[in-house]
């Protein structure tokens, strides 16, 4: 749920604003308040989670995949906005995801379909594209790992979903998080243009993610499920890899007491202040947009 072109609930309650347009407002209240109308949507219907923002630049190449889903080119501009929408989703008791780390805002292919292959220098996407990650490392419960390989990085097209190199080396240690590590849907085109959907399975947990993503397909949920539980009792040093991330998921859902009670079917009356709140966002939305443009 992020507004615009990713919006699961559109034609449920209303449909919410798109990042670009509200990023454009330059209004840190609107920022939060995207966050939090978006956070009430999700919490009204059951939701604890909310895999957004997305943290990617707005860079030309992925123009034409991302399209409004990006802040900007800017990374200071795009943690600014991200830390506001945090804040929003939080106010409404939903946990954030940054993503799609390390960065698809070089990547002009669409990873549901293909692997991309950034040859970006480490130096320029420690200094941009990065930079949302080191200044959000407190602030992400989540951060959402890409199908996209990073030669100059890894020196082999590796996804960075199923890297070591990306999720241990750099995401923990470098970087410093120590939040939840989650892939995108492993049945997405992109990593599955490296390996099966089971091997991802395996090969994600043991890069260091926490939670692996199967989206649609029961069959492959099943053989995932089969594939990660077979690895582990043959295989005492990754059993303990999958016992760690188990341990971490329960400290998360007890330090953000999540899972303590059910929330009750949302009422029409709740819905329909939900519909409002989410037309008035719009409106304020232009106002700010077209205030801008005059005082440009």
């Amino acid at each position: 749920m992020e507004g615009g072109t990713v919006d699961r609930l559109k034609n449920v309650i209303a449909p919410a604003p798109p990042v670009e347009d509200v990023a454009a407002s330059g209004s840190k209240k609107l920022f939060r308040e995207h966050g939090r109308l978006i956070g009430h949507e999700c919490r009204s219907l059951g939701f604890n989670v909310d895999f957004a923002p997305v943290v990617d630049l707005g860079l030309a190449p992925s123009r034409s995949v991302l399209t409004s889903r990006t802040v900007s080119p800017d990374p200071r501009a795009t943690i600014s906005f991200a830390r506001e929408f945090l804040k929003g989703l939080s106010e409404a008791k939903v946990l954030g995801c940054g993503k799609h780390f390390p960065g698809l805002g070089e990547a002009n292919l669409d990873t549901h379909q293909k692997l991309p292959s950034i040859n970006k220098p480490w130096k320029k996407l420690w200094e941009q594209d990065l930079l949302p990650y080191r200044e959000l490392r407190r602030d992400l419960p989540f951060v959402m790992v890409a199908h996209c390989a990073f030669p100059e990085v890894t020196r082999d097209n590796t996804p960075a979903s199923v890297s070591k190199k990306w999720i241990t080396d750099i995401l923990r240690k470098k970087i410093g998080y120590r939040g939840l590590v989650i892939s995108d849907d492993l049945e997405m085109g992109g990593v599955q243009a490296a390996m099966p959907v089971d091997e991802a399975a395996i090969e994600c947990i043991r890069a260091g993610a926490d939670i692996f993503l199967v989206c649609h397909n029961d069959e492959h949920v099943w053989r995932t499920y089969g594939a990660v539980l077979t690895e582990a009792e043959r295989n005492k040093r990754f059993r303990k890899q999958v016992e760690m991330a188990a341990k971490r998921i329960i400290a998360y859902k007890k330090k953000w007491k999540i899972g303590e009670r059910f929330v009750p079917a949302p009422s029409d009356t709740a819905i329909d202040r939900l519909r409002q709140q989410s037309w008035q966002l719009w409106e304020e939305v232009r106002f700010a947009e077209h205030r801008a443009v005059l005082n440009g």
